[in-house]
């Protein structure tokens, strides 16, 4: 059985609209990351089912691509598991101060926030 490949441009072939701009660059430009120093982050402590801590980090503006990929580099440096979820990092655990540290080197301004 073969596979349809996937259109990179929507199927569209060609436009006599002079202000047309394809889906793709309009979904770019609608995700443009801010520079790490612009963004204002927060740390939490949750606790979730069966009395489970986690490390919630909140406050990105960066494309999925570039979360997946700093939360795979902070769940290597503590060691831990975690996933993002609904534009946040959770890092299983108690690592308030690792992340805080980690992110501060990658020159995010970082607060701890809740109790």
């Amino acid at each position: 059985m073969m596979k349809k490949k996937k259109s990179r441009d929507g199927g569209l072939v060609y436009s006599t609209n002079p202000d047309f701009v394809p889906s793709g660059e309009e979904e770019q430009a609608e995700y443009s990351s801010a520079l790490p120093s612009q963004q204002s982050l927060r740390i939490y402590l949750d606790r979730i089912g069966g009395g489970k801590l986690i490390s919630r980090i909140t406050g990105f503006q960066m494309p999925d691509e570039a979360m997946d990929e700093l939360a795979r580099e902070l769940k290597q440096k503590c060691g831990v598991g975690g996933n993002v979820k609904n534009g946040d990092i959770l890092i299983q655990g108690d690592h308030r101060e690792k992340l805080e540290k980690m992110l501060r080197e990658k020159g995010f301004p970082v607060k701890k926030a809740g109790g």
